[in-house]
């Protein structure tokens, strides 16, 4: 019976660790270890034990593949692992895998995963088997009406002793499918409604008309690099550097915080929940925006006479969504003109996307433009961290850049250590400013607004559990008078919630969501008497 008691307690800790993960209710005993421990115990067969055994350990490896996953997923994205929404994003998974660890690297991981989930599989199967030959040994009458009275006690008992975790894990995946396909239906019905408004043209933005706006989304930029004692030190020194150049360089600033719809990646869905003025948090959403014809923030600077550019370092492949969205021109990673080294799975640094932004976008139009900048220094692995150059007209074509073709150590030896990310987390953003204020002091010119602003939050393994989504938004402009309505000052009422004069957002105020701002600029920017406001 000792025996009997030992494996049973080790398939109960085996099936009970698959409800670990983002679990609250954790159950004491899985109801699968009494049906399975009775069930084994009973049958006569060898056969038909060794093949029931091989299926259910089969089954156990594949849950554990799927908690391994969850984990992954809360880790990296902050919310749990959605098989109705993850699968779409597989492939910029594996991308990253392979930019960060190389093939080798990617190939090694994903092998460990498997062969970890198929030793684990192979463990139940031997503790079900080695359950199954005791059967002959015990009294199986009374063990029956042991384990019946066990299951019983556990569904009167208020606290949780039995658990069935396969069904749970299922369950949990159906209610995630579920509740995703509904908010699905409920976008579509949402960009049914703008269709039904007449609302699919764009809305001329009277008053940024001969104004070039240029929108630069700092990768993994969020309010916890600026709350967060660890980071905050490093940040804020190149946050004060920023609003000390345009103070002397004569431009205002006006510093707030948005609400991002994701976190720790899929940065394309905060881009489009700005553009669109609709909350996009899922693949599914994205895809129906660019399949609807929607207008976005780029319909309404073409009408009001801008030229629309995406400045996306990043796409190294086609990008149809680009062309879905209406830009008049796309600079890709190829179109850049970039001659220096990558940076692990950095294309290229943020002072090469600036100046050549500046150079190709702004220097060849003959009109005011809309530019949307990725900046992408500040997506992990943080490695290596640059320094800013001074030269501004040294950078060309990015040979300069070439000293740091094998700098910092490999991403893979760095992720060992958390502490030592984090540090490099700080040290990245803290670049990407220091870019910024760069740019302000050698190209910006009078007739710019800049925005500048996070896309979403780092990852939970940065920012710890249950951070904010938030992430800093600073207009930068030499007109007062263009920033005035976002801070509401100046006798402009509505202003956007903790918006504020300043390089500094109010921290202690959460911000507005992020598809909020397009409808503000309507409010505030729009053609008087133009009524297609969506």
């Amino acid at each position: 019976m000792a025996r009997l008691a030992f494996l049973t307690f080790l398939l109960n800790a085996f099936l009970v660790a698959l409800m670990v993960p983002g679990d609250a209710s954790l159950p004491w005993i899985a109801a699968e270890t009494l049906v399975l421990a009775g069930l084994f115990l009973w049958l006569p067969d060898r056969w038909l034990r060794l093949g029931l055994a091989r299926g259910v350990g089969l089954l156990y490896g594949v849950s554990a593949l799927f908690v391994m996953l969850d984990g992954l997923v809360r880790m990296s994205l902050g919310r749990p692992l959605n098989l109705y929404l993850d699968v779409s994003i597989i492939r910029a998974s594996v991308d990253l895998l392979v930019s960060n660890l190389g093939i080798p690297g990617t190939v090694m991981v994903c092998a460990l995963g498997l062969l970890l989930c198929l030793a684990l599989a192979a463990l139940v199967s031997r503790l079900l088997l080695g359950i199954g030959e005791l059967g002959p040994q015990v009294a199986r009458r009374p063990l029956a009406l042991g384990l019946t009275l066990v299951v019983m006690a556990g569904l009167v008992v208020p606290v949780p002793l039995v658990g069935a975790t396969a069904i749970r894990i299922g369950a949990s995946q159906a209610d995630h499918v579920m509740d995703a396909r509904q908010a699905s239906r409920q976008f579509r019905e949402q960009l049914s409604l703008r269709r039904d408004m007449s609302a699919m043209d764009g809305v001329a933005l009277e008053g940024l008309s001969g104004t070039t706006v240029v929108l630069a989304f700092v990768e993994s930029y969020g309010v916890s690099a600026l709350m967060d004692d660890r980071y905050r030190p490093t940040v804020a020194a190149s946050l004060e550097r920023l609003g000390q150049v345009a103070e002397e360089r004569g431009f205002h600033v006006v510093s707030g915080r948005l609400r991002s719809p994701v976190q720790g990646g899929q940065s394309w869905l905060a881009h489009g929940t700005l553009l669109s003025g609709l909350w996009i948090d899922s693949q599914q959403d994205y895809d129906a925006l660019l399949a609807s014809g929607s207008a976005t923030l780029i319909d309404d600077f073409r009408r009001t006479g801008h030229e629309s550019v995406a400045v996306m370092p990043a796409i190294t492949l086609a990008w149809p969504e680009g062309r879905a969205l209406g830009y008049d021109r796309i600079l890709d990673a190829d179109s850049m003109g970039y001659l220096g080294p990558n940076l692990n799975w950095v294309t290229m640094p943020d002072q090469y996307t600036w100046s050549r932004m500046h150079d190709v976008v702004l220097g060849d139009s003959g009109g005011p433009v809309f530019a949307e900048l990725s900046l992408i220094s500040s997506h992990a692995p943080w490695v290596p961290v640059l320094p800013v150059l001074e030269d501004w007209q040294s950078i060309g074509r990015g040979e300069v850049f070439e000293p740091w073709r094998q700098a910092g150590e490999a991403p893979a030896s760095l992720w060992q250590d958390p502490d030592r990310v984090r540090q490099h987390y700080a040290r990245a953003i803290s670049y990407s400013i220091d870019v910024v204020a760069g740019y302000l002091d050698n190209r910006m010119n009078d007739r710019t607004l800049l925005v500048v602003m996070g896309d979403h939050q780092p990852a939970p393994l940065v920012t710890g559990e249950g951070a904010s989504r938030d992430v800093p938004v600073h207009l930068i402009s030499a007109d007062q008078g263009l920033l005035e309505p976002f801070a509401g000052t100046a006798g402009q009422e509505g202003g956007l919630v903790g918006f504020r004069g300043g390089i500094w957002p109010d921290v202690g105020q959460e911000g507005p969501t992020m598809d909020r701002f397009r409808p503000f600029l309507h409010r505030h920017f729009r053609a008087r008497g133009n009524l297609s406001h969506p």
